[in-house]
Parts: structure tokens; sequence; C-alpha cells
């Protein structure tokens, strides 16, 4: 009994020491930041926010990396554009000598040689000119009466006083009115390829700008839809009066006729073309105002043309 009670006195002071070694947790303290500065909640919130976004960048390098090291397959081969074409197509490419510079009545002759469609096709120049048609005095823009006229059925309408558009209507015109026309347009109805109006008629269809701007069927005096001598206009249209303008790329593009015209007359009114827009070659211009000539057959293989007009 005696060693017991001494074991438990020894116990004692050992269960005690260590209910005074016993830690009382603390609460976490709470986060002080400054209203401003460096220490402010904003600032350590961005820093974080940016430590985040700089570790997710090298995991998608390291993602990037790892998949660029994979091997990858062969590359696809892309054929040439030519051998994209149709068979025709392909065909009448043959028929034009690589690097070479044909005449003007060469190449009239090579472009009706080389259509490859069964429909009539149209022949069309295309021009690049050495101006720049932000310049007011460079933005060439004109118009012309082939001799063989274009090939197309013009439809031709007219917005004038009573009249004069009886008098259009005598000379040729499919549409003549007055008041009647501008009902038309509110309907949305446009049924005419060239719209000719008198110059004091022509406030009434400052409403209808966004309908007739948009297809290029607003009357305007450089194009020679705004004037007084109606029937002349019309005479004109009929006879296959075109226009033509530089694009933003100083390129210029036109129908010249049809294939069925034959060589003879296309050649002329490609001759009256080039004829026309030597004259419009702006006196401010440096440099070449030609810097090419091509033409080509709806859907058919260009021909570079000499250029004999600078």
């Amino acid at each position: 009994m005696a060693e017991k009670d001494a074991k438990k006195l020894e116990d004692a002071p050992v269960e005690a020491t260590e209910a005074k070694e016993e830690v009382v947790e603390e609460a976490p303290k709470e986060e002080t930041f400054a209203k401003s500065g460096k220490k402010s909640k904003k600032h350590v919130e961005e820093v974080k926010a940016e430590e985040e976004r700089q570790e997710r960048k090298k995991e998608r390098k390291a993602e990037d990396a790892a998949a660029a090291a994979k091997p990858k397959g062969a590359k696809p081969v892309t054929r040439p554009l030519l051998e994209r074409r149709g068979k025709k197509y392909q065909e009448a490419h043959k028929l034009i000598e690589k690097g070479k510079v044909y005449s003007l009545k060469d190449g009239v002759a090579l472009a009706i040689k080389t259509s490859p469609v069964k429909f009539d096709a149209s022949l069309e120049a295309h021009v690049r000119l050495g101006v720049d048609p932000r310049q007011a005095d460079q933005n060439i823009r004109t118009t012309l009466v082939l001799p063989n006229g274009n090939g197309k059925t013009v439809r031709v309408a007219v917005f004038a006083p009573l009249d004069v558009a009886k008098a259009a209507k005598a000379a040729g015109a499919d549409i003549a009115e007055d008041e009647e026309f501008l009902k038309r347009l509110e309907k949305g109805e446009v049924e005419f390829d060239v719209l000719i109006s008198t110059p004091q008629y022509m406030p009434k269809l400052g409403k209808f700008a966004r309908l007739l701007g948009p297809k290029g069927l607003m009357p305007n005096p450089k194009a020679g839809t705004v004037t007084m001598d109606v029937e002349k206009a019309v005479k004109e249209a009929k006879a296959g009066k075109v226009e033509y303008r530089v694009d933003k790329q100083a390129i210029v593009h036109i129908g010249l006729g049809k294939c069925s015209f034959g060589e003879a007359k296309l050649l002329q009114n490609a001759e009256a073309f080039f004829d026309s827009l030597k004259a419009q070659k702006p006196a401010s211009i440096k440099g070449s105002y030609v810097k090419s000539v091509y033409i080509t057959t709806t859907m058919g293989p260009s021909i570079q043309i000499e250029n004999l007009y600078n």
C-alpha cells in the first residue's frame, strides 16, 4: 500500500505540469489595410490577381511548348490556282503565251478565242493607273459612248416635268413620269438601269438616296444623268453610253461589249475607251499614268496588253 501511495504522489505533480503547458489557441487576427497606397486592400488584391495571371501564363507557355514538341503530320500540299480551275479554263489558258505582252488587236482576238463559256461573254478591260484616288483632281470619273454599244439592253427612266417626260418617252425612255415616279420609289420599285433627271427635280430625289445610291442609280452631273437636254441623254444611254471610274485601288474596270460583236467592233470600242482614258490624264500626276493593262472575257483567263497610252 505504501508503494502505491508513493507512486500516486510522484504522478500528481507531472499531471499538474502538463495541464499548465496546454496552449490556448488564439483567434486569428484580422488583416488590416491602409486607406490608400501599396498596403491598401485594392492594391493587395491587384497584386494577388497579377501573380495568379502570371502563373496561368507560365502554365499556358508550358502547354504550348509541350504541344510544339509533339511530332506533327505532313504539311498539306496546296495545288496551284491554275490546277484548281476547270478543264475548259485550263485548255484556254494554254493558248496564252506565258510572260508575253500582246498588242491590243492581238489581245482582243485572243480573248475571244479563249472564252471558255457557252453563253455570249463580255469583253472586259482592267487598267491599273498611277493616280491617287484620294486626291480630288486624280479621282477619275467620266462617261463614254461606245461606237458599237456594250451589248446590253438598258432600261432608262426619266424623272422630269410632264412636257420633258413626254419628249423623253418619244426619244426611247422606258419610264418617263413626274410625281407618279416618286410613288414607285416609295414602294421600293426600281425597274430601270439608268435614271435621268433635270436639275430642278433633284431635290425631290434626296430622300431616296439610300435606295438609289448603293445601286449606283442616283443621277449625277459627272455621269451626264443630271441635264436639261434629257432627250440627248436618253439617246446616248440607249446607244451604249457607259460610265467608268477609278476605284480605291486605282484600277478602272469597264465592259467593252460582247464576244458576238466580233474582233473589229470590239477593237473599235477598246480604242475609244483608251482614247477617252488618255484624255482624262490629270495634269498633277507624276510618273507613269497607266501602269498595266489586262483584258479578259467573262470567266476567261486574263491577257496582258502592251501599254501605249502613257
